[in-house]
């Protein structure tokens, strides 16, 4: 069996498609633009090198040809001001020097550095690099022949490196700085690619996350990268199967609540009819110890008959309150005053104050009449079962302009605040629910809150301290 790997903790999904693109793409690049700027850096300082180097041998060779052979020796014939023009140079520091075979001086500068091969430079300039002044330079050497005696002398040419050094920066911030520039926006392109080719998907995300959670729609393929359509398709796959699930536990629960409402009424009317033949058999005054029994069996059957009602009334809801369903803007306080007709009248006969705050203008918002119409019945009658003696309901406009709210208000003992969140699960009645005999079912507050999320609107609770009792907020938009 294959091992199952977990994420670390505090790690909900794994590196973002988008690095593990950009990642190697970026080492890559860097790598590149690393091995250009050393080129880069290399090539210009032999360019500015060669250059320099071609301007000394030049100069060697130009004073070479100055050497004269005389009888007192060679001499250079060269002006004074010949002399001056080549060494003088505000931006560097230029030298030169003829010498003997044995490193005598016969011209120029007597500081200048002599090389120990300084002989053997007779084919062409040769290059070197020493100090002249406790300054680095870089000079040539050029070996000069004479025709008719066996004696030679070298013409030595230096110059400091600070012009060339100038030289070599300036032409590797023009290689450079453009490299890194085109580098960076290259980078940018593609890590713009990178992000465009991924916007699908991005797509597809804000589409899932904007739907209603009972929207099992097919997501669309049509802009979707090919790579990813595999994975769209199976999820589609799975959207449906979930929706044929659903729509197979809708039905089983509808089915199986219908099939039961008529033995559970047989039930009843055995009972009450029981109940009769028994009251009438009897004594009027003798001890009837089959009432009790009689009126529990008739409670549980009344019980019974209202959980399979609000069965079928959450069954019937989720098919009818799809995402499609036509759900029109209506005036609300006709409605409300329709469906609470019935309750105002119990809480009247047991003593209770019922009262509908509606302001003088219409209050419309979008909904459906009929569930609307059970949302509130549902609410209502959970203020009459648990609520305390004054109940409130109150409709208002929404402070936004667009849409209404409706509160549910009542002053009784409310419930904990950390018991809030359970208020809205199915079958929850409360700790010990089980040895209270109210009559009520666990699903009333279920249902109304899947019907108002389903109309697009919301359900919230409040509790004590923050309202006198118990208080059910509903929120729906025009």
């Amino acid at each position: 069996m294959p091992e199952l790997r977990t994420l670390p903790a505090g790690r909900r999904h794994g590196p973002s498609l988008r690095r593990q693109l950009l990642q190697p793409l970026f080492w890559v690049w860097a790598l590149g633009m690393a091995v250009a700027v050393a080129g880069a850096l290399l090539l210009a300082r032999a360019a500015a090198n060669a250059a320099f180097d071609r301007g000394l041998q030049d100069e060697a060779s130009a004073l070479a040809a100055k050497v004269i052979w005389t009888d007192r020796g060679p001499l250079l014939d060269l002006s004074r001001q010949a002399m001056e023009l080549i060494t003088w140079d505000r931006a560097d520091r230029n030298a030169f020097a003829m010498v003997d075979a044995d490193r005598n001086v016969l011209a120029g500068d007597g500081q200048v550095p002599v090389p120990d091969w300084h002989r053997r430079s007779t084919q062409q300039p040769t290059v070197f690099e020493d100090l002249y002044g406790g300054e680095p330079v870089r000079g040539v050497v050029f070996s000069v022949m004479s025709p008719m005696l066996d004696r030679a002398v070298s013409i030595i040419v230096v110059e400091s490196t600070r012009k060339r050094a100038q030289a070599t920066r300036d032409i590797q911030i023009g290689i450079v700085l453009p490299s890194l520039a085109l580098g960076a926006i290259t980078f940018t392109l593609l890590a713009w690619g990178i992000r465009r080719g991924l916007q699908p998907l991005r797509d597809v995300a804000a589409e899932v996350a904007a739907r209603d959670t009972h929207d099992w729609r097919p997501l669309p393929l049509q802009d979707v990268p090919a790579e990813a359509v595999p994975l769209i398709e199976r999820i589609n796959t799975l959207l449906d199967n979930v929706q044929h699930a659903m729509s197979v536990q809708r039905r089983f629960i509808a089915d199986a609540a219908h099939q039961l409402r008529t033995p559970v009424a047989g039930i009843r009317v055995l009972v009450q009819d029981l109940q009769q033949e028994l009251s009438a058999v009897a004594p009027a005054s003798g001890d009837r110890p089959w009432e009790p029994v009689l009126a529990q069996l008739l409670g549980s059957s009344d019980r019974m008959a209202r959980l399979i009602g609000q069965l079928l009334s959450l069954a019937r809801s989720e098919t009818a309150l799809t995402v499609d369903a036509d759900h029109r803007v209506h005036e609300l306080v006709p409605l409300l005053r329709e469906a609470t007709e019935p309750l105002v009248l119990r809480g009247l006969r047991e003593g209770r104050s019922v009262v509908l705050d509606a302001p003088p203008l219409p209050v419309e918002a979008r909904v459906h009449p009929m569930w609307f119409g059970e949302v509130v019945v549902n609410l209502l009658d959970n203020a009459l079962r648990y609520g305390g003696e004054h109940i409130v309901l109150r409709v208002q406009a929404a402070h936004t302009g667009t849409g209404a709210t409706i509160e549910i208000e009542d002053d009784g003992a409310g419930v904990a605040p950390e018991l809030l969140p359970r208020l809205f699960e199915p079958f929850w009645r409360g700790e010990r629910a089980d040895l209270r005999n109210d009559g009520g079912t666990g699903l009333g507050l279920a249902i109304a809150r899947e019907i108002i999320e389903r109309m697009g609107g919301r359900l919230d609770a409040a509790t004590r301290p923050a309202v006198p009792g118990m208080r059910f907020t509903i929120r729906l938009a025009a």
